[in-house]
């Protein structure tokens, strides 16, 4: 009895019928594996190229490219988590470790803690402004100038409003493209290599060494936070946002923190900024009197600017003003 199973075990060869469906399922998994092995179905933030300038297409033109975050090197290493606190969350790819291991930066030791990342105050202000400007039935699309690492276009993105970013510090673009791909957002981020401002060129930008949040393009302007840090020049590409965002494209904020430059952005977007009370964007933008005196402007200069094309009503929130037309 110890050995009966070697009588009743079968040594029949598949059938005709079992063949096929063995060869049926087997290709039925290949093609399966094949199709999701895709990037654009692993990962929708990157897209094929036609998909991916179907959507942006409209704001290319031969002043300037938006930027390929799939085929620019991307930074390492990458670490990232949740910032807390926000109604629509989304994942921060951290750009500054701090000196590590003696002092690393404070999001670090939160994610060592088991916490989320600290939630900056942009984040939560883009989307409470959206969230309403929404419930008031306004549409279109969010411009995010100075965009650094995209604390405020991913804030709007994963709400699902289209953000075009201006970014030129290649680092800060770096960390940009890896919340594009970490958050899924491929298909409605449009990001620019460039410093949004009242002429199309070059212009002279001057990086801080090792800060990522306060580079300008007024050296005096870099250095008034971080006066230790080394400060270096590099050109990069200037352009007005009424080159780029044709006048169909309905926008509904701008967000503008360029350490003292605001005026110039706002100078270059005269046409979007003079379309009527209806269609005219939210504006928030970092009032700093020390900034804008740098980049020889001033908070009353942009206020009668801004008045001349019918923002009569501000608010000062810190640093941060918010106007409409009413």
């Amino acid at each position: 009895m110890a050995n009966a199973w070697k009588r009743d075990k079968s040594h029949k060869l598949l059938s005709a019928r079992s063949l096929l469906l063995f060869c049926s399922t087997s290709l039925l998994l290949l093609t399966l594996f094949f199709l999701l092995s895709r990037p654009s179905a692993l990962n929708p933030a990157i897209d094929s190229t036609s998909i991916r300038f179907q959507n942006q297409n409209r704001f290319l033109s031969s002043k300037i490219h938006p930027l390929d975050c799939p085929k620019s090197p991307q930074a390492h290493p990458v670490i990232a988590n949740l910032v807390e606190g926000l109604k629509y969350p989304f994942l921060y790819s951290l750009s500054d470790f701090g000196t590590l291991p003696d002092k690393p930066h404070k999001n670090i030791v939160r994610l060592l803690k088991g916490k989320l990342f600290r939630k900056p105050d942009i984040s939560a202000t883009m989307q409470e402004v959206l969230e309403r400007l929404s419930g008031e039935g306004r549409e279109g699309l969010v411009v995010d100038v100075g965009a650094n690492v995209g604390m405020a276009s991913f804030a709007a993105a994963v709400m699902g409003f289209k953000v075009l970013a201006f970014e030129p510090v290649y680092e800060n673009l770096q960390r940009i493209c890896d919340g594009v791909w970490l958050n899924r957002v491929g298909e409605i981020v449009t990001v620019f290599e460039a410093v949004a401002s009242d002429k199309l060129g070059n212009i002279t930008f001057h990086k801080l060494v090792g800060r990522l949040d306060n580079s300008a393009v007024s050296v005096s302007g870099a250095k008034l936070a971080f006066k230790s840090n080394e400060e270096i020049e590099m050109q990069v590409r200037s352009i007005p946002l009424d080159e780029v965002i044709p006048t169909s494209e309905k926008v509904l904020l701008i967000k503008i923190d360029v350490q003292g430059w605001e005026f110039h952005v706002l100078k270059g977007a005269l046409r979007i900024l003079s379309r009527k009370a209806s269609d005219a964007p939210y504006l928030i933008y970092e009032e700093d009197e020390r900034l804008l005196q740098a980049s020889n402007s001033s908070s009353k200069e942009v206020r009668d600017f801004l008045h001349s094309v019918g923002y009569h009503h501000c608010t000062q929130h810190g640093t941060d003003a918010h106007c409409t037309k009413n």
